[in-house]
């Protein structure tokens, strides 16, 4: 079906909800580049003000998924659960250095897409690059055979994935639209829900050291998050976690991949930063049906740290994806 992208993006601006087709239009639109900059960026602005419902941003979400490649680990024949946490960012946030090789030494696997630094925060591809020879975007085939083997696999994320979102996020960065919640929720699990999870769990910061700061608005993300992730058949659940001040005592992308060592093989591990790791673990666990409750689960995810499982877990992805084999 064919519409005039201006209809639509006036049907928004007067504050009228679209339709699932009418967003799939707008979507192939971005992604093709039949709708001009101007128009996306117009689009963006709509939405911005106007808002959207549940359902519209689901339809966004799906769309925006579905424009590139979709993973499928079907394939791989894993054996194990497919589970991945994202956060929205904050200073010093180096948790999932920790949490995957955590969470894939308890019997997951945790093919791990993450991001860049966002405004003032630090982001996780800045920190695993700052290993020499690290290869923070290898090809699909290096991606799923790492995942399969280790566990885990921290990567970025592709050009094949979601392009459609690449595209929206840059004309949302200059068109100061970038704080819009359903256009955040639609940008963040497109990407994550590309990589064929079985579920997500996601880690909504609220406080200074975070992107979106003030805790009614991260409490309104987290909700948006999560009924839109089941409702595009993603099961997921959320943690808001205070980024007030830095979590552990190091900020700098070198630092943080130290820190992050020394917290695995336990020399030494910060109250706080150690208090969300595990929270985030036992609620992956969860969602993966890899633990029954809440105290086998956070028992677990101590279990695979003192073992020393989770420490040799992500040595051996470092080799894998081209670091040193000395890291610790």
């Amino acid at each position: 079906m064919s519409f005039l992208p201006q209809e639509l993006i006036r049907k928004k601006r007067d504050g009228n909800a679209l339709t699932a087709e009418e967003i799939a239009f707008i979507v192939q639109g971005i992604t093709t580049g039949s709708m001009a900059d101007e128009q996306v960026g117009a689009f963006a602005m709509a939405v911005f003000f106007q808002g959207m419902s549940m359902d519209e941003r689901i339809a966004l979400t799906c769309g925006m998924r579905d424009s590139g490649t979709v993973l499928d680990w079907k394939p791989q024949n894993l054996g194990r659960p497919v589970v991945d946490k994202h956060s929205t960012g904050g200073v010093g946030d180096k948790v999932s250095l920790m949490l995957a090789p955590i969470v894939a030494a308890c019997g997951a696997a945790v093919p791990m897409i993450s991001g860049r630094g966002l405004g003032h925060t630090g982001g996780t591809l800045d920190k695993l690059e700052s290993i020499p020879g690290y290869n923070a975007v290898p090809s699909p085939e290096l991606f799923a055979k790492v995942t399969k083997q280790v566990g885990c696999a921290i990567i970025g994320q592709t050009s094949a994935m979601a392009p459609a979102d690449k595209r929206l996020y840059g004309i949302r960065d200059v068109t100061a639209t970038v704080e819009s919640i359903p256009l955040i929720t639609a940008s963040i699990l497109s990407k994550k829900l590309a990589a064929g999870l079985d579920a997500l769990v996601m880690d909504v910061k609220f406080g200074s050291g975070s992107f979106m700061g003030a805790l009614d608005r991260s409490r309104e993300l987290a909700q948006s998050i999560v009924t839109v992730a089941n409702g595009a058949g993603c099961p997921t659940r959320a943690l808001l976690t205070d980024m007030n001040e830095v979590l552990g005592t190091t900020a700098g992308n070198a630092v943080e991949v130290v820190e992050a060592l020394d917290y695995l093989s336990g020399t030494r591990r910060e109250p706080r930063l150690h208090a969300v790791t595990i929270a985030l673990a036992a609620e992956m666990l969860l969602a993966s049906k890899l633990a029954g409750d809440l105290s086998e689960a956070e028992a677990k995810a101590e279990a695979a740290l003192a073992s020393g499982a989770a420490a040799e877990i992500f040595a051996r992805m470092v080799v894998a994806l081209g670091g040193p084999a000395d890291l610790f």
